[in-house]
């Protein structure tokens, strides 16, 4: 059979051996502690920094969701990467249905992790998977500082500066990657982020009528499928708005200049080393990713 044959909705069946909601729950749901948490970020960092796969002990594997957070924190400060933005995981219900997470999953997108449209990107960016999304990303003109009144999307709105078109880029370092949310592994692992590739800068966002933008999306030029603006929380400013709001709640600042990318709009589709993944989002532009 020719490999193109082979596509499915979720682009070629690189995901691992588990399917979308398949994965079962570790038996543990009580939170990490503190030394725990750190073990965790240890090991992930290990995988990423050596660019290979990792395996969490069963022990280290647990369902609290404030303890994934913790361990997600934990491991960017153990990275010490030049953060640019924020990325957010799951921000569909269709992705939180396929990984069984209660909430939306945020990390960090890493300055050095951000490219235009058509860059060739090196297999050394990678460590399991190149599983692309549709997004929308915004560059924000406004500081939004820790504070203790929630930011409201008008707030939100005052700081965009620009709308970006986007394809974010996820990988992890664990194997399985429906497996691994059965201890929310992905998750825990930057929010499964691991580059962002934008398109032509929008500076006038506000023309675009979210209730009807969306794009299509394409693997070596055959068509997967399409998505709308309003699979991430209904609208991107509305996701744009949960993450400062979480970011607040952190104590994390977020700055101007800060690209957010306010998450799929398409679900998941895997690729492989070779492959041209190409989103359409029509009067926005293209966005394409080349993978060597």
């Amino acid at each position: 059979m020719d490999a193109d044959q082979m596509f499915t909705d979720l682009g070629r069946p690189l995901y691992g051996a588990t399917p979308p909601g398949g994965a079962t729950p570790c038996a543990r749901d009580t939170p990490l502690t503190a030394a725990e948490a750190g073990e965790v970020a240890a090991i992930i960092a290990a995988g990423r920094l050596g660019r290979r796969a990792a395996e969490l002990p069963e022990r280290l594997r647990t369902r609290d969701w404030p303890s994934v957070e913790q361990v997600m924190l934990a491991l960017d400060q153990r990275l010490g990467r030049a953060g640019a933005g924020w990325k957010i995981g799951a921000a569909s219900e269709e992705i939180r249905r396929a990984e069984g997470v209660p909430s939306p999953s945020p990390g960090i997108i890493y300055r050095d992790t951000i490219f235009p449209s058509g860059t060739l990107l090196p297999p050394g960016l990678f460590i399991n998977y190149r599983n692309c999304e549709c997004e929308f990303a915004f560059q924000l003109s406004l500081d939004y500082p820790s504070r203790p009144a929630p930011y409201t999307e008008a707030d939100a709105r005052a700081g965009i500066d620009a709308l970006l078109p986007a394809l974010e880029l996820g990988d992890t370092v664990f194997t399985d990657w429906y497996g691994a949310s059965g201890y929310f592994g992905s998750s825990m692992d930057n929010g499964g982020g691991a580059a962002l590739i934008t398109g032509t800068r929008v500076r006038d966002w506000q023309a675009t009528d979210f209730s009807r933008a969306g794009m299509d999306v394409y693997l070596n030029g055959h068509y997967i499928k399409s998505g709308q603006a309003r699979a991430a929380m209904g609208h991107p400013v509305t996701s744009l708005t949960w993450l400062l709001n979480w970011a607040r709640e952190q104590g994390r600042p977020v700055r101007a200049g800060d690209i957010i990318s306010t998450g799929t709009c398409t679900g998941h589709l895997f690729a492989a080393p070779g492959d041209t993944v190409r989103a359409d989002f029509g009067p926005l532009g293209a966005v394409e990713a080349r993978f060597a």
